[in-house]
């Protein structure tokens, strides 16, 4: 028999084993469905060299791809809610890996602009983040920065990914490449999505009770069920709020537009100042290391805060530009190295906490749809960016714009966060048992 409070039965241990499953599986999936994706920076170089392209032309294909899959994001944000969420991701899983080894076939801009720029998108659209937080935060009604920490690690390991893509490029030829990746995908991740991604019963989810961001005055034992603690939130009631706004915005900057100019064009950038294509792409490796080690470390915002986290963070990431505005050649390949860290660390912080922070504030049956909204803003930037930033080369010969377009956007995402003031809010809660 369980006990009076039900949190020392049988079944709540194992509903803890089984999300702790489940999570660990969103992330194997949000790395190997990501890598695909972000592997675009070590493709790019090789693309624009074998075929002639233009660096705006060739990075409009990443560009779409963002943009579809934000466009995607908030139908896609309740697809795990409506049918059973392990056959929503392997499917997402089978259109992702097929339509990226079918890239291998392509030889003309539309052919990539369809197959990675659309099919891509569509199969990463139903196993990003959007579908998987839907999916795994119902098991987990504490220490959301936590989860979101793990989810983000996930996307950061991806990262990592670079130099195993160049390997297979300079061993088997870019084309070869893209075959093999997306088929291993597929035949690795789907028998462990069907296996083990399942939602808990309703019945299962428990008050966020210590929830980050629970304001004094609710601890110390206000009634939470006035004010915006009591919204029963849906998207269009989101939408009517300051914060939702500024969250947003701060969302395209920070991960729409810093984020995606550093995963399309870091690669070609150190290049450009003389290091060899696997040189680049271990600096890049490095980063993405350091970008996970940034994830994981954004759980502190649980205790601390989030805006407490999330500046410090910005300030971070912003300073460590300042290093490739003074780099011009290869010759000092430490600074490489410490930008790769700096910068890894401090916007690898940022997005989980940004998330986190969506889900304190706007938690409830509709926080997929909430949350698509917010991926579509990220998704907007995204889709400008590293197209904008690869036009600019084309047109000045230098990346010196793209690296005030850097700075300038986390500037923003900085301050927009700190006047939104998550801490001042009381979070919502997950549904109480009855």
């Amino acid at each position: 028999m369980s006990s009076a409070t039900g949190h020392a039965s049988p079944d709540s241990g194992q509903r803890f084993n089984r999300g702790w499953i489940v999570l660990i599986i969103a992330f194997l999936v949000m790395a190997f469905g990501f890598a695909l994706r972000n592997s675009f920076s070590v493709f790019y170089p090789a693309i624009v060299e074998d075929l002639g392209w233009s660096r705006g032309d060739t990075a409009a294909m990443f560009s779409l791809s963002i943009l579809v899959y934000g466009l995607l994001s908030p139908a896609v944000g309740s697809l795990a809610d409506r049918f059973k969420p392990q056959l929503v991701v392997a499917l997402g899983i089978t259109i992702l890996g097929g339509g990226f080894a079918l890239c291998g076939f392509g030889s003309q801009q539309w052919h990539f602009y369809l197959l990675f720029g659309v099919v891509v998108a569509f199969g990463v659209s139903m196993v990003g983040i959007t579908p998987l937080a839907a999916i795994v935060t119902p098991w987990f009604t504490r220490n959301r920065g936590l989860v979101f920490a793990v989810l983000a690690a996930g996307f950061g390991m991806s990262l990592v990914a670079a130099s195993a893509a160049q390997y297979l490029i300079s061993t088997y030829g870019w084309q070869n490449a893209y075959f093999i990746a997306g088929l291993s995908f597929i035949i690795v991740m789907v028998p462990l999505v069907l296996l083990f991604i399942r939602r808990p019963s309703r019945g299962h989810t428990r008050p966020a009770a210590g929830a980050a961001g629970e304001t004094a005055a609710a601890r110390s034992g206000q009634d939470a069920t006035t004010g915006w603690h009591s919204t029963d939130w849906t998207l269009g009631r989101a939408l009517k709020t300051h914060q939702f706004w500024m969250l947003w915005v701060a969302g395209f900057c920070q991960i729409g537009v810093a984020e995606k100019i550093a995963i399309a064009h870091l690669v070609y950038f150190f290049r450009d100042v003389g290091y060899s294509p696997m040189a680049a792409a271990t600096i890049y490796s490095v980063f993405g290391v350091v970008f996970v080690i940034g994830n994981l470390a954004s759980s502190v915002s649980d205790r601390l805060g989030r805006e407490r986290v999330y500046l410090p963070a910005c300030i971070l990431g912003t300073a460590s530009v300042g290093l490739l505005f003074v780099m011009r050649d290869a010759s000092q390949p430490w600074l490489a190295y410490v930008f790769a860290v700096c910068f890894g660390f401090g916007i690898g912080v940022l997005p989980p906490v940004l998330f986190a922070t969506i889900a304190d504030l706007f938690h409830g049956k509709s926080y997929g749809a909430i949350q698509g909204m917010l991926v579509l803003g990220i998704s907007t930037g995204g889709a400008i960016s590293p197209w904008l930033s690869g036009h600019l080369f084309d047109v000045t010969g230098s990346y010196t714009p793209m690296l005030f377009i850097l700075v300038g956007a986390l500037a923003v995402c900085g301050l927009l966060v700190c006047l939104a003031r998550p801490s001042k809010l009381s979070p919502v809660r997950s549904h109480r048992e009855g």
